[in-house]
């Protein structure tokens, strides 16, 4: 983009945003800014590109970026980010004007309050020290963290952080693309390896031409050369001494670099060996990745935390420099945090101190809109939580199976079998050739990139990606026959070859034209210009010409230059493994030819890196892959996105990192993560039949207990007039047991059971008793035709305060609390909890006489049979125990019973105006139950065994 371009796009946006405020934008709208916009230079009616000018517009203002959701503990925390503490921020003022350079103001908008959300949540660095904060944010493949961590930096920076660490992955290329990214939205210049060069002679790059003033700024310790991290030499003779102008390192998580950093903190450290009045800033990209202590024994021989546990290389030092700063704060990023949520949140040596549990906060920031992600390429079902309505699956993915022999020939044969091993050469029917798919994706990828040109999206970054082996042996013979398939295309292109043109139109008119019609059908916002083969045709050969194929691994030169063809743009197929798995961003990534598998979700989503922003070309993108990889990224895809859902919910009911245990479907192929990462984990199957339920911890916030007032009242109207008033049962012997002020409904629909669990929220610490547990399990049950009928029942008590509840009006039911809480927990939690909320006789209220009689004459014969070891002396005669569960046994596997509660909103310390609905739920026995398997990390674990109530 021209620099008038530029400069018109801003100047269009600023009239737009006036705009927004009076109305709705239009096309015709946007095409008017435009046009104002050209007219403020007379030179640019025949420079700017109107078309361009408007699709870009189009495209920035019609997007937009939710809210995060945040989870805090703010036990030791002191707030203090205010409009006034950010006057004069010039760091983050010149590095938002240059976003606007390329978003809509909207979207800087929500990148400031995003930020600002987490930025508040570290600690003021004018607080005295000392003190620690750990957080984690959590983000989508290729979304954008790096320019939401660029603006974090930015602002703590401003705010008085002196040293901002950024651990940027394992390899120095994602670490050279880390810096780069720094060197122009944070310091302003381009480091280089000479260290001694003057300032005014330094090359000011992206904000530095924005603010110049050499002032404010920041001192580098690292550059962008592929060899400039730290090493023990720089470390010993750097002679900037923190405290003045922030300091930025960038730096791989690799043992030499990590102690450099380790010797430069403890050369510059006071007697105690502490950097004090030095605040840190940690950023930790790709955080579930080389940071997690995998060590596999980090208990004792009682079970208990080990503090002489020798953790990781890595994660030690990570720790030890945090440990040696007394004002720190650590900010993980990531986009799988699998690996994260299962660090023991207890975690700590005596060496490196407190372990990487995000104990301060977890940030979960929102899908921009127009972020072609895991849930657009692969497809949601409907949301089995809140949402019906499920996402359409891109029609992008080609699968493909001529990659290897079938598997019931040979798993080891064919050019790319699964179990191939290093030296393997890729070969059909003896032939060192790609299959046809692959031939198929390189035409393709010669389609995208003129097609591009054709549209007007000259000088732009095109590339493709081949991820098939691991062995950088096997990707260097990979890159050979690529590279003579391409010259082969393009050398006939250049001939005019009329069979490969046929071939190119073929596949044009067969694939192209029917997927962009498509892809526009499902998002209309997006631009997808109908282009004829005939305006492709021209750029065909030159396109060809101008496709580079690059080898990406350690052992290859080959480099991924985009910043040198900038202006021009650089068209390439990257082939690789490791290197391109994570991290490393493929600029402009339209074809992706995948074969890798891997079982584990986070290793496996992270080598996604089709994922991202396609502005104007999402249409023309393919990924050419299998049936299985396609079945697992897919149910990653739910997996990840019912862990967001979970992180919605933790928020909405005011949950915290430590309070709130959290939970990952399992799969019976993959892993979560690798296992030593999942040391502290436990598999459990989530299956309710047979069961009773009931709540016992609950909420003292009167927004939460209104929300679960609300949910029982629209319960309740939705099921009309009672079926009964003070509903009763004959007993065996003539007997009647009669609910006083009570009512009940019969043949309620699951459908208004489900809308009711979906918005009563349960306290974070009732890990079990989950509300979106049992509405998603009595989903997977009605799918076989059970619990599709229930019984409800709103029970009134003998307290002193009456409830009215929807016209309905009693006593309040009185429970006591519990005494495994003190007053001080109750507070601190933000609950209070009961001992029991049912009656003894409660879960009969929907059993005839006969299934009653039958209930207990089966648990008599139980007794009779086992009365020795029985503590018991005599036969039961009262509902109770395996009597209960012998009743659910006799209810029809299509009905269940949900027993509602409105408490005493009176308790020691504790009154609502609110009345406190509880109520418990009693699941009838199933052969066929639908159970849905997760691993648990400790806090839930140890939160289901009761060991937090």
């Amino acid at each position: 983009m021209t620099s008038e371009q530029q400069h018109a796009l801003m100047m269009a946006q600023i009239v737009l945003a006036d705009e927004k405020k009076k109305a709705p934008l239009t096309q015709a709208k946007i095409a008017w800014a435009a046009d104002k916009a050209i007219a403020v230079m007379p030179h640019w009616k025949d420079i700017v590109d109107r078309h361009a000018l408007i699709s870009e517009l189009e495209s920035r203002e019609t997007h937009w970026i939710g809210k995060a959701s945040v989870l805090d503990a703010n036990d030791d925390h002191i707030a203090w980010l205010d409009a006034a503490r950010k006057t004069n921020w010039r760091l983050w003022a010149r590095y938002s004007q240059s976003l606007r350079y390329r978003l809509s103001n909207d979207a800087v908008e929500a990148l400031d309050e995003i930020t600002d959300q987490i930025v508040s949540r570290i600690e003021d660095p004018r607080r005295k020290g000392p003190w620690d904060r750990r957080g984690l944010v959590v983000g989508h493949v290729q979304s954008g963290k790096t320019s939401n961590y660029t603006g974090v930096i930015c602002k703590a920076a401003d705010a008085g952080y002196k040293v901002i660490i950024v651990l940027a992955g394992i390899h120095k290329n994602l670490r050279s693309q880390t810096q780069m990214r720094l060197d122009e939205g944070f310091l302003g210049y381009e480091t280089m390896p000479d260290r001694n060069i003057e300032e005014d002679k330094l090359k000011l790059i992206g904000v530095g031409l924005i603010d110049t003033d050499p002032k404010i700024r920041p001192h580098w310790v690292t550059n962008r050369a592929d060899n400039g991290d730290l090493n023990r030499k720089v470390a010993n003779q750097l002679g900037i001494t923190p405290g003045d102008r922030p300091m930025l390192f960038v730096v791989k998580k690799n043992k030499s670099v990590l102690e450099a950093v380790l010797r430069w903190v403890r050369n510059n450290s006071d007697e105690s060996g502490t950097l004090s009045n030095i605040p840190l800033l940690m950023i930790d990209d790709e955080a579930d990745h080389a940071s997690v202590d995998t060590k596999e024994k980090i208990r004792d021989e009682h079970g208990n935390l080990d503090e002489e546990h020798d953790p990781t290389t890595i994660n030690r030092l990570i720790r030890e420099i945090l440990k040696r700063f007394d004002q720190s704060a650590y900010i993980g990023y990531t986009a799988t945090p699998f690996a994260n949520i299962f660090i023991h949140d207890q975690g700590k040596t005596k060496t490196a101190g407190e372990d990487l549990f995000p104990r301060s906060f977890i940030v979960n920031l929102p899908t921009p809109s127009n972020y072609d992600g895991p849930a657009r390429m692969f497809g949601l079902k409907g949301d089995d939580d809140e949402e019906e309505v499920g996402t359409p699956a891109l029609p992008l993915i080609r699968r493909l199976t001529d990659h290897a022999a079938s598997l019931e020939d040979d798993e080891t044969r064919g050019w790319m079998p699964p179990k191939h091993k290093s030296g393997h050469h890729p070969a059909l029917d003896g032939e060192e050739r790609v299959p046809a798919s692959l031939r198929e994706a390189i035409l393709a990828f010669v389609l995208v990139v003129s097609a591009r040109r054709a549209r007007g999206q000259t000088g732009e970054h095109n590339s493709m990606l081949v991820h098939v082996t691991r062995f950088t042996s096997v990707q260097k013979q990979v890159s050979r026959q690529v590279k003579a398939e391409l010259q082969l295309v393009e050398r006939r292109l250049r001939r005019g070859d009329p069979a490969i043109l046929g071939e190119i139109r073929a596949l044009w008119q067969s694939d192209f034209v029917s997927t962009s019609a498509r892809v526009k059908d499902l998002y209309q916002e997006l631009d997808t210009t109908a282009l004829a083969f005939e305006m492709l045709e021209p750029h065909l050969a030159f396109s060809a010409e101008d496709i580079q194929v690059r080898e990406i691994n350690g052992t290859a030169k080959d480099i991924l230059d985009y910043e040198v063809h900038k202006q021009k743009g650089f068209n390439v197929i990257a082939i690789g493994g490791d290197k391109l798995a994570r991290g490393l961003t493929l600029e402009g990534l339209s074809v992706s030819y995948f074969l890798r598998a891997s079982r584990m979700y986070d290793t496996l989503m992270q080598m996604g890196r089709w994922f991202g922003y396609r502005p104007g070309y999402l249409d023309l993108c393919r990924l050419y892959t299998t049936k299985d990889l396609e079945e697992w990224f897919t149910h990653i895809t739910e997996a990840s996105e019912e862990l967001r859902r979970e992180f919605d919910h933790m928020q909405a009911v005011g949950g915290t990192p430590v309070q709130y245990g959290l939970k990952v479907k399992t799969h019976p192929v993959m892993a979560v993560t690798s296992k030593v990462k999942m040391r502290d984990s436990t598999e459990i199957p989530l299956v309710f039949a047979g069961e009773l339920q009931e709540t016992v911890a609950f909420f003292r916030n009167s927004s939460s207990l209104e929300r679960n007032l609300k949910a029982t009242e629209v319960l309740l109207g939705a099921m009309g007039k009672p079926t009964r008033e003070q509903p009763s049962q004959q007993r065996p012997g003539g007997q009647a047991h009669t609910w006083k002020d009570s009512f009940l409904w019969d043949g309620v629909p699951s459908e208004d059971i489900i809308d009711f669990l979906q918005t009563y929220a349960t306290h974070p610490s009732s890990v079990k008793v989950n509300s979106s547990f049992f509405a998603r399990y009595i989903k997977r049950q009605n799918g076989i035709g059970e619990l599709k009928r229930w019984t409800v029942a709103l029970l009134g008590g003998a307290g002193d305060d009456r409830f009215e509840i929807a016209g309905l009006t009693g006593p309040t039911v009185q429970r006591s609390l519990s005494e495994r809480i003190s007053e001080d927990d109750q507070r601190t939690q933000g609950r209070f909890v009961i001992r029991r909320l049912l009656g003894s006789r409660d879960e009969t209220i929907d059993l005839s006489s006969d299934e009653f009689a039958w209930a207990l004459q089966e648990t008599t014969r139980e007794w009779e049979e086992n009365k020795e070891k029985s503590r018991r002396k005599s036969a039961p005669i009262i509902p109770g125990g395996k009597w209960i569960r012998q009743a659910r046994g006799r209810r029809h596997d299509a009905s269940g019973l949900l027993l509602l509660y409105p408490l005493s909103a009176n308790y020691k310390g504790f009154e609502s105006a609110t009345p406190i609905l509880g109520y418990g739920i009693s699941f009838p026995t199933s052969e066929d139950a639908v159970p849905e398997s997760y691993a648990v990390n400790n806090i839930y674990w140890s939160q289901q065994q009761g060991e937090l109530e």
